[in-house]
């Protein structure tokens, strides 16, 4: 590692210069954009300085963007891929055939759909379970359980596990511990610190920030797992373009600020919700109701800028209510500079089974908001008017 990475550089200010040195040729102090999909060489096999010789193997801007990554994440290996589950395929490829995986029962769709769907034909088996209290996954390792799986607060019903006890539990059987820290970024939350042997991001949401990149990052302190995660970016081929690390570079020189104004906002909204008469129930970790809201108070620094909440009415008030919204946006994904709103039931978790969702509480009326940047009242403002709008629908 460059000076630009150096540990004792508090985190916001990695965000801003871990990996990112002056180029050396020109001086720019923004990370130049290297498009060039081939490199010159010296003589056959002689690679010039920096060592690289084919954008898909190596690129000077995804480069810059890994070191990022892992200084972000307090690892020594961070690797960029095309999507957030790109990043998830890359790590199923460290498996083989007949190995087993403990999966958080509350995940994310599409890693729902690559675990059921994709990897089940390949004779690598998934279990999925309810992961709040530790002894539940040692009782249901097996001697081939090679992999535990778990985001932190979960998506959609923003569950919180304890990173550390898992992780232990994990180094006991000899297996890995992957934690997707999509929810909470490095800014609120570290998982190699507490234990854990990856963290994984899709940097579509809160690294970038700005809902117009979609990428992936896998970063661990293992150097054996590093190298083979590489050569599998290298081999499988799905990288993200020079384009893409230099947009998600830009987003990551706010990260600090946005994340701090993002759980300013859900803080303040999720407790308005609480009191409100339509709202059955609110799933927030800042909420001393919240059932990991002590744990999260010990594993992170913040809790995070998205919140679910159950809204009364069925299906027509919630179709309604989402109808209605003029500042938050009916949309897929998070983590942006505008305010999402979502029917997870019908949306980004369509593809678990209808049991798995009502398991899980994911019901009609359950919808999960993206908290952005904008002005507080106006956001406050466009819920209520989603409220009247469900009302009249329910009635």
């Amino acid at each position: 590692m460059g000076d630009s990475t150096k540990r004792d550089w508090a985190i916001d200010t990695l965000c801003i210069h871990a990996g990112q040195e002056p180029d050396p040729i020109h001086g720019a102090v923004m990370t130049p954009i290297v498009l060039s999909s081939t490199f010159a060489q010296d003589g056959p096999a002689a690679l010039k300085g920096p060592g690289f010789d084919y954008s898909r193997a190596g690129n000077p801007t995804r480069d810059a963007l890994e070191k990022c990554f892992a200084a972000l994440e307090g690892g020594t290996h961070g690797v960029a891929f095309g999507s957030g589950c790109a990043a998830t395929m890359a790590i199923l490829l460290l498996l083989k055939s007949g190995d087993h995986v403990l999966v958080g029962d509350d995940v994310y769709g599409g890693t729902f759909r690559i675990f059921d769907k994709v990897m089940k034909q390949f004779g690598i088996e998934a279990t999925f379970l309810d992961m709040t209290d530790p002894a539940k996954v040692r009782a249901a390792l097996r001697p081939s359980t090679k992999l535990v799986w778990l985001e932190t607060p979960s998506n959609p019903m923003l569950k919180i596990f304890d990173i550390a006890a898992i992780a232990e539990v994990a180094r006991k059987a000899g297996a890995w511990l992957a934690v997707d820290n999509t929810f909470a970024t490095p800014m609120l939350q570290r998982p190699l610190d507490l234990g854990a042997t990856m963290a994984v991001h899709s940097t579509t949401k809160y690294l970038n920030g700005h809902s117009d990149v979609v990428g992936g990052a896998v970063v661990t302190s293992d150097a054996a797992l590093g190298e083979r995660l590489h050569f599998i970016q290298k081999s499988a081929g799905a990288v993200p373009s020079p384009f893409d690390c230099y947009l998600v570079l830009r987003g990551l020189k706010t990260l600090g600020v946005r994340m701090r104004q993002h759980v300013t906002s859900a803080r303040m909204l999720a407790e308005w919700l609480t009191a409100h008469p339509q709202v059955a129930k609110v799933h927030y970790p800042g909420l001393p109701s919240h059932p990991g809201h002590a744990l999260a108070l010990k594993q992170m620094k913040g809790p995070g800028g998205m919140i679910s909440f159950e809204l009364k009415g069925g299906i027509a008030a919630s179709r309604a209510f989402l109808a209605s919204l003029r500042v938050f946006v009916c949309a897929e994904s998070l983590g942006g500079v505008e305010s999402l709103a979502e029917l997870p039931a019908v949306m980004t978790h369509a593809s678990l089974t209808p049991e798995a969702r009502r398991a899980l509480g994911i019901g009609d009326g359950f919808l999960r908001l993206s908290v952005g940047l904008e002005d507080l009242g106006d956001l406050r403002a466009d819920l209520e008017a989603g409220f009247a709008a469900a009302a009249r629908a329910a009635s």
